[in-house]
């Protein structure tokens, strides 16, 4: 794979490489089988999205995109729940700081989000439902999203003279 550099601040210039990747968890459940599949499919689609990662070594992290879904039918009953944790080891070289928690919040789950949506289409069409795509999604809006609301979090806890 090829080795990405990345321009941080300051000159900081760094390396993301992924070593490997795997799928870490998968879930499955369609409670109201096989009544579902007799009603309008006309689904409600609740999409979850969430990233964690932990360093392993000095450069090594490992970061795992979590994507949930539920999806409600007819009168909210639940057609489907699908989790997939698709999982990843990224080299992080140079990086430090700031540019570090970017990389890891946004590149890396943009790495493994095709995957992740791969395997989430897979479950449900093996459960008997349509095909499902998700759509791409913008993991630097999340995490300015995320930082700007942990920001805001943060303002109460200081104290103004």
């Amino acid at each position: 794979m090829a080795q990405p550099k990345l321009a941080g601040g300051e000159g900081m210039t760094g390396q993301v490489v992924l070593e490997r990747m795997y799928l870490k968890d998968a879930s499955w459940e369609s409670p109201k089988s096989p009544g579902v599949f007799t009603k309008t499919w006309r689904p409600e689609i609740q999409v979850d999205i969430n990233t964690r990662s932990n360093r392993l070594e000095e450069a090594r992290f490992e970061v795992v995109l979590t994507v949930t879904l539920r999806t409600k039918i007819e009168s909210g009953k639940t057609a489907f729940i699908v989790e997939i944790q698709q999982a990843g080891v990224f080299v992080l070289e140079g990086l430090e700081g700031e540019v570090l928690h970017r990389v890891l919040g946004t590149v890396c789950p943009t790495t493994l989000f095709p995957y992740a949506r791969e395997a989430v289409d897979n479950l449900v069409v093996k459960g008997g439902f349509p095909a499902l795509q998700l759509a791409p999604v913008n993991f630097e809006a999340l995490y300015a999203e995320a930082l700007k609301k942990q920001q805001g979090e943060a303002k109460p806890d200081a104290v103004t003279h």
